[in-house]
């Protein structure tokens, strides 16, 4: 099983973590379910950019995004070569080094 390694985030994961995941999770739920609360305001519809991602290590080994979600990216904080929604990249058999950026465009917050 494949590991995900989660950079330290100020406020969603102080210390980092690492955790493993089957194949084909989104990494939005991987996160979700390791108690990493990233946002996610469409609730994981490829309609919004909260649940960006960017990987450090891992990233070609993810199948490419399709063009709704590089539509979506171009409106991404922080945008990079290697950033992905969470909500769409699905794990595949490597390892992941997962930066979550320091912020997002997001009108509305879950939970307030």
């Amino acid at each position: 099983m494949p590991q995900i390694i989660v950079l330290p985030h100020e406020e969603l994961c102080p210390a980092g973590t690492v955790f493993e995941v089957a194949a084909g999770i989104s990494l939005c739920d991987a996160l979700l379910q390791h108690g990493v609360e990233i946002e996610h305001a469409c609730e994981k519809s490829c309609a919004c950019t909260t649940c960006h991602v960017i990987l450090r290590e891992g990233f070609h080994s993810l199948a490419p995004a399709e063009e709704i979600e590089e539509d979506m990216l171009d409106k991404a904080w922080g945008l990079e070569p290697n950033s992905r929604l969470s909500c769409q990249a699905l794990a595949g058999d490597n390892n992941l080094v997962v930066e979550i950026p320091k912020y997002t465009i997001n009108m509305a917050k879950e939970g307030h």
